[in-house]
This record gives structure tokens, sequence and C-alpha cells, in this order.
């Protein structure tokens, strides 16, 4: 089954007259027919089954065919007279799923469950039937397969459903991989339902498991999904994508001839290689035409080069960009970085002499499998560690068919899913959060300062690391470092940054209502949003930005220690850059005589000699007492301000003015006017109050 050739027009069930290339489609009519006669020999694959068993040893020659007849034989005489809406035998909807997954690759164990995957629900066979017929993981996908298949009824059903669907998902993602063969299935023989049923049933596969395909890398599924909810939801725009298609089939497509001149160029260049021209599918085309306007003949379909070895692809595209030349911006690296579905290639595009520009796609033919089938192409990637554990010591093993299992290629955002619905406070949050996940289309991995790595969603910020890193301890964050600067915590994180973030040593740290602006996961706001309903007062609190900013006066004023060249004049400091012995200054006269002491580097010097002023020379009294201004920066948290004024007191400092700014992200900005004995001491006062938790820097004003 192709990616991106497939189309609604291209399944018989839909038009009968159109046949798919290769091998014939099933005809399930005739199959129903066969279903209902029964297997005509015991020592044979009834002719029904034939077709499955062909796709399935093409991908596994060496698979035992009998466990398939026996499954067949099982659901062939539970589902006898039943019949589908459409009129078929009920027997030849879960052959058509079955031959979905064998064509993808599927192995054994999972065409097994899918013949097998509604004799549960829809009759009278048991789950421990199942079990004792064909094993633990059999009955363990088939039971999953169950709790999933309600999915159409009811839109109040929706959420709940799909929080069932994502645990059993998360269990054992083969459950996925049926429900989406199922789905497709479906989709194609949707036309015997009501309009407004078919619209229904559409706007779920749009919006939840199409996305689920993409997630899973089931190309082959999500493309052919895509088209055929296109031609539901959108049938204005899919005939006129239709007729651009039907257009072009008519003019000469420019497309083979590049593809035979890249042939040529990677047979003289030794480079052992497959080349195919790949049609787009419908709403590739629909995209592309939104996206250039007027098509161009090569928008129709792009050149696959399929090698053997992942050095072969730097190998072809070296040759591609030598011989061709090559559109720059179209270049993409998904082998050395992959993606989120496990999806590799190099894509790039060239321009030919005569103006076509063609988009070429290079990979192995291994990750031709992976990104046609996605997890489908993987096998059977999990083992029970109990299992494990008894095959080691040479007994067996009573495992537990619904535990936890080890899954080595779970993506990411399959975990984060399954952690963060266990949070959701209700159906309604819980789909529109899953919602919101699954329309991320990139993921990004960040460093940890221990080592380790994070998985998010592109464009995800401190705050997101933080609670995918520690939970709900992360309510307490006051800051982050990212690659060794501080910043805030809405700071959006780039793929490959490495993140340090600072906890609060005060258990009553809480997050702040903002956070909700700049949290990206599910994981994230849920959390978030629940600390804030379960503290409303503090909730208040946070969000009042609108107060003014808190000051704290002295009893004294206490004056100034400098002298000026001006007899009787007196003398007052600039509180622009409040200068302190042994500071360079220079004094200028202002109204009303005064003489106005500045550090001679304070911008306001520059301007008073740029209009002309004359200074007057300063000198520093004796004495070694001072007044000075200090900025503090520090991350918000409950009794700072009472920990900066007992560090300031104990260097023998007096306050004699204090303000605090209202937070900025939960960051604090506080400004002291101090008084000094000894000038001498201003550094050790500065190290004091820098050492105070949650102060992060410390300045002259």
């Amino acid at each position: 089954m192709s990616a991106e050739a497939t189309n609604p027009e291209a399944h018989p069930e839909a038009r009968p007259e159109l046949r798919r290339r290769g091998r014939t489609r099933l005809d399930l009519r005739r199959l129903g027919r066969a279903a209902l006669l029964g297997p005509t020999s015991r020592d044979r694959l009834p002719d029904a089954i034939g077709h499955v068993a062909e796709a399935h040893r093409a991908h596994h020659p060496d698979a035992d065919l009998s466990v398939l007849r026996r499954a067949y034989l099982l659901a062939e005489t539970s589902h006898r007279g039943q019949m589908r809406k459409s009129g078929e035998p009920y027997i030849t909807h879960p052959l058509a799923v079955t031959l979905i997954l064998a064509e993808l690759g599927a192995e054994t164990t999972t065409l097994t469950a899918s013949l097998l995957h509604d004799t549960v629900e829809d009759t009278d066979v048991t789950l421990d039937q199942v079990g004792e017929e064909f094993g633990d993981e059999v009955r363990f996908i088939v039971d999953g397969v169950t709790k999933v298949e309600k999915i159409d009824y009811g839109a109040a059903a929706e959420p709940e459903t799909f929080r069932k669907m994502l645990v059993a998902t998360g269990n054992d993602v083969r459950v996925m991989s049926i429900k989406l063969a199922d789905r497709l299935h479906n989709m194609r023989t949707l036309g015997v339902m009501r309009p407004e049923k078919q619209a229904r049933i559409a706007k779920v596969t749009r919006d939840v498991l199409i996305p689920l395909a993409e997630r899973l890398g089931v190309q082959a599924l999500k493309t052919e999904l895509e088209d055929l909810v296109f031609a539901i939801l959108h049938p204005e725009e899919y005939e006129r994508t239709r007729a651009l298609i039907a257009a072009h089939a008519g003019e000469r497509d420019p497309l083979p001839a590049i593809a035979d001149s890249v042939r040529t160029v990677l047979r003289d260049a030794g480079i052992a290689a497959e080349v195919q021209v790949r049609p787009r599918h419908f709403v590739s085309v629909h995209r592309i035409a939104l996206k250039r306007g007027e098509l161009r003949g090569s928008d129709f379909g792009r050149i696959l080069v399929l090698v053997g070895e992942n050095a072969d692809c730097y190998a072809v595209l070296g040759e591609m960009h030598t011989c061709f030349t090559p559109v720059v911006s179209e270049f993409k690296d998904f082998v050395a970085t992959p993606k989120f579905n496990l999806y590799q290639s190099l894509h790039t595009a060239v321009a030919t002499p005569d103006g076509h520009v063609a988009e070429v796609i290079v990979r192995t033919r291994q990750m031709h499998r992976v990104a046609e089938a996605g997890v489908v192409a993987l096998g059977n990637p999990y083992a029970t560690a109990p299992a494990a554990a008894a095959a080691a010591a040479g007994a067996p093993a009573a495992a537990d068919p619904y535990e936890e299992r080890v899954d080595p290629t779970r993506p990411g955002w399959l975990s984060r899913l399954l952690d963060w619905q266990q949070s959701a406070p209700d159906p309604d949050t819980f789909w529109s959060v899953l919602r919101a996940e699954l329309a991320q289309d990139r993921e990004i991995t960040v460093f940890r300062a221990d080592g380790g790595t994070l998985g998010l969603p592109a464009g995800a910020s401190c705050i997101d690391a933080a609670y995918a890193q520690h939970g709900e301890a992360a309510h307490g964050c006051i800051g982050a470092r990212v690659n060794g600067r501080l910043t805030s915590l809405s700071s959006p994180l780039s793929d490959g940054d490495t993140v340090q973030l600072l906890l609060a040593q005060d258990a009553s740290s809480g997050p702040a209502a903002e956070w909700l602006d700049h949290a990206r996961t599910p994981a994230a706001r849920i959390a978030i949003s629940s600390w804030l309903d379960a503290h409303p007062d503090r909730a208040m609190a946070t969000t009042s930005a609108a107060r003014a900013p808190l000051s704290v006066v002295g009893a004294r004023g206490g004056g100034a220690n400098a002298v000026a060249d001006l007899p009787n004049a007196p003398v007052r400091l600039a509180g622009c850059c409040t200068p302190v012995p042994p500071d360079a200054v220079a004094g200028f006269v202002v109204r009303g005589g005064a003489v106005t002491v500045h550090r001679v580097h304070c911008a306001a010097v520059a301007q008073m000699r740029a209009v002309g002023r004359t200074s007057v020379a300063v000198h520093w009294r004796a004495t070694a007492d001072c007044r000075v201004t200090l900025l503090a920066e520090s991350f918000g948290r409950p009794h700072l301000l009472a920990d900066l004024t007992e560090a300031i007191a104990r260097e023998g400092v007096e306050v004699v003015s204090a303000t605090v700014e209202p937070p900025v992200e939960q960051r604090v900005r506080h400004s002291y006017t101090l008084q000094l004995p000894d000038a001498a001491g201003l550094p050790a006062l500065m190290r004091a109050m820098r050492n105070v938790p949650g102060v992060y820097d410390v300045s002259r004003a």
C-alpha cells in the first residue's frame, strides 16, 4: 500500500471500475460468499484468507500460517449469519482489516488479533477462550481493541472513550494499529450510511485518528484516511482537486524524464539505487495548490530514491546537488534527526535545465518500510519483564497479560499522554488538551543538568520542562538556567538546549496564574490549573499585577560625605548613579546653587559637558560612611523581602528606603537606598544580598 499514491478513487469498494496496480484488491462480496461456504479442506488455508497469507508471506517468508487458519475459522464461525450495513457477510470486515495490516508487514500475532478483533464484542466468544486458543499476547490485544470499539457511538462519550483508547494503546501500540486499519476499512465503505453520520465519523477521524496515525508513523493509513475524510467533509475542494489531477493526467509529466536523469547520474557514480516517481495523494495536491497557486507539472508527484545504507543517502544527496541545481530552502535532514514518529529521510528539491523543480526523497529500504508502516513495521517490540526473567532462569513464567509492557520504541509523546491523562480532572479537559497535543507536529529534545534528556513539543517553555522533570514539585520552580544563563520560566526552549531548573526550598511556593500563558504541554497546564483551583486566594494574589510597588522609608536621611571646591555650596549625591567612596566623581552646579555629584562615567556627566556645563572639583571627606542605592533582582517567593532586609541588617547597614516592584514572570525587582558606616563594606554587602536564596543579581543603581 503506497503512502503517497493512494486516493479515494483507488478503492474498488467506492468505485468498482478502478483497480490498484500490482496485486488485485480483494473483492469483498466474493470473499463474503466464500466465507459463508466455509473451508473446503482442513489441510490448507481457506480461499477467503489466501490473499492475507500471500501478503503476509511477502514480508515474513517463514511465518507459521496455521495460527491464521485457526483464527479465521473461529472468526468465520462466530460471525456466521451476521451482515454488515453494506450487505456483505460480516466476516469480510475482519478479513479486509487483516489484509491492510498484512500489506503493511504486521507480524503474525497482530494479524491473528485482527481477525478476532470483533469476536469478543459481537459474538459469544469470550476473552478466556481467545487466550486459551491463541495465547495471552493475542488475548491482550483483542481485549484492548474491544475496549475502544464503541468509539463511534455518541459525541458525549468520545472523550472518555479516547481516554480508554490511549490507555490500551500505551500498553500495546498494536491495539491502535488494528483500530486504524479498522477505521480505514469503515471509511472505505462509509457510503451506505446517512450523510450526517458520515460527517460525524469523518470529523472524529480527522481530529484524533489521523493525528494518531501520524504520531505512530503509519503514513500508508494516514494519507488514505486524509483523502477519504477530505472527500466527505470538503466535497467542493475535493472535486476541484480531482479535476486538477485529471487534467494533469492528459499532459506530459516531466517527472519520469527527471527520474531517468537521476538514474543515470547515480549509475555513473556507482551508487546502487532504485528510483521511483511517487504520485501525491489528493490532500497533498490540495495543500500544494493552496501554497503555490498555479501548479506545475512536477508538483503532482515526487521522486523517491531507495538505497541500501545510511551513508548511501548522503552520497546520493551529494550527487544530486552536484549535477542539478539544489533549492537550498527545501533541504531537510531527517536521517540525522528523525521525526518523533520514527520517520527518517533526506528531503531536497532540484531544478532542471528546462526550468522544472522536482522534490526528491532519499531513504534506505528499511527507512522506507518504517516511513510507510511506522510502528507496524517494527514487529513485536514487547516482552514482559517476568517472562524474560523466567526464560533466563529456564522456568516457565505466568505472565500477567495486563501488566505494563516494556516498549523500547514507545514514542515520548505517547508516554506523556499516558502520564497526563491520569491527571485530567474531567473528560472535557482531557478532550481539549488531547486535541492540542495531537496538533503538535514536531518535538524537541533538551538536556537536563544531570545529563538526562526531556522530549517536549516544539514551542515548549522552561515551565513545561519543569513539570516534565519534577512533576508537582515544579510548583516551587523559581527560575531556570538555559545553556548556563539565567532566564525566566516563560522562555521558549530550542532543540539541544541544556536546562537547569531552580526550585524553591519553601514548601508553600506555588505557580503563578500567568504560567498558563506560557505552558504548552497538557501535563503542565493541568497541574497548574489544579493548583490554582485548590488555592484560590493564592491565585488571586499572583494575578494582582495592578498593585502599587511596596515602599519602605527609613526614619533618617543622612548627609552626603562629598565636599565641592565651591565655598558654602550645598552638595547632593546624584540618585542616577549614587556615587560612594572611592568612586571618581565630578560635580555640576544646578538651580539654587547646589552641587550635584555624579560618577565620572555616569551618562548625565556626558550630557552636562555636551551642553557646555563646567564641572566642579569634588573630593570625599575623611569620614567613611556613605549612602548608596542597590538594585536586587530575584525570583519571587514568600518571605523574600524579610530575608533580604535581614541580610542587610547583619552587615550593620541601615535601610533608608526600599521599593519592591510587582512580580513580572515570577521575577521581582527590589531597590534599596542604604546608609553604610564604611564604604569599604559595600562589596561584602552585595555578596551577602546575592547569597539570599532566589536572588540572582545585585548591582549599583
